[in-house]
């Protein structure tokens, strides 16, 4: 039977394997569908009900502080959602892996604490010495 320790660091060895069978494709963002309208004045996009250009596929992503968008070519369309799909689960392996690191860490020095107490000696009270004035 694993003691809670080993449970910790097995779970977080399995996250690890899992972060590196993912690979380097990674692309953070969100991708959109969208349809626009021209300009142009007897277009089908202004008909009754219209029909309008598209769909066009949009990457949208904040990087170091600055947002991007880009445009999708629809043949780029399949790798870059599996990107996608890589990029989200390192988020959710790595917030996982943050959580259990966090309670091995408080296993660990709870661990310690109760090693520091039973490997301690114990201090007794000074005693106390009464002084008494000579009568």
């Amino acid at each position: 039977m694993r003691s809670p320790l080993q449970s910790l660091e097995a779970k977080i060895a399995q996250i690890q394997q899992e972060i590196t069978e993912l690979g380097a494709d990674l692309q953070p963002g969100l991708l959109t569908q969208q349809y626009n309208v021209c300009g142009k004045a007897g277009c089908r996009c202004k008909a009754t009900p219209p029909q309008r250009h598209g769909p066009y596929y949009q990457l949208s992503f904040t990087r170091k502080g600055k947002s991007r968008t880009q445009f999708v070519k629809r043949e780029d369309l399949p790798l870059l959602q599996q990107q996608v799909r890589n990029y989200q689960r390192l988020k959710t392996l790595m917030d996982r892996w943050v959580a259990l690191g966090m309670a091995l860490s408080q296993l660990r020095l709870r661990q310690q604490q109760e090693l520091r107490m039973v490997s301690a000696p114990k201090k007794r009270a000074p005693a106390r010495v009464s002084r008494q004035t000579p009568a």
